[in-house]
């Protein structure tokens, strides 16, 4: 290599090393910033789980605390100081707040708790099922016939998750308002559901049996 050649290539290595710096004080902030970027996200990540496990545990001690109460009606008292945080959370504080005040005789109150969880669009949809199948359950003194039937039928439509149970009910409904044969009926549709549960199929039969009929198979 001649001496000119030399001087050539040093030159241009060091035109390439100066382009490199100019380049890094220029461009330089973009990869630690993304350090940062990495690093605090992952913090940020790792501070909110803490915090919601944190809040979770503390508004579970929150109901514990409530339901050590003696009597249901200071049980009631307790878990309506309670905050929640989610819809979810609200829910459940709603559903055992009912659970409470039927214990202590109020069903009007426990009724009005249930149905403020199923009409709440924010509630998670299994949530307000359970809570519409309860009120329904539980307000025979307070809901009419007309109510109670069109709202188990409602919970009955098929790919419902307690539509076995609905269906159950307005069995129950219709012995109650004389409507013998469709209750016998729709027992019998029951007994030979493939869903049924075992506890669900013996009880359906007991009511066909009480009520003078032949359950499948007997």
């Amino acid at each position: 290599m001649s001496d000119s050649d030399s001087f050539i290539e040093e030159v241009t290595e060091e035109v390439r090393r100066d382009r490199l710096f100019a380049l890094m004080r220029r461009y330089g902030w973009i990869p630690i910033l993304l350090v940062i970027l990495i690093v605090g996200g992952t913090a940020w990540r790792e501070y909110t789980k803490a915090a919601q496990i944190t809040q979770a545990q503390t508004f579970g001690d929150a109901i514990l605390n409530a339901l050590e109460a003696d009597a249901p009606e200071d049980r009631v008292t307790a878990l309506e100081a309670v905050q929640a945080d989610t819809p979810g959370g609200a829910a459940i504080l709603r559903l055992l707040t009912a659970s409470e005040a039927g214990s202590s005789g109020d069903d009007a109150a426990a009724v009005a708790a249930l149905q403020a969880v199923a009409n709440d669009a924010e509630v998670p949809q299994i949530y307000r099922q359970i809570a519409s199948y309860k009120a329904l359950t539980r307000g025979t003194e307070t809901l009419s016939v007309g109510d109670r039937r069109s709202g188990l039928e409602a919970l009955a439509i098929p790919g419902q998750p307690l539509r076995l149970l609905a269906e159950e009910q307005l069995a129950l409904l219709e012995v109650e308002t004389s409507e013998t044969e469709a209750a016998l009926a729709r027992l019998a549709r029951i007994v030979e559901d493939a869903e049924a549960t075992a506890g669900l199929r013996r009880r359906a039969s007991q009511l066909i049996v009480a009520l003078g009929g032949t359950p499948a198979g007997g």
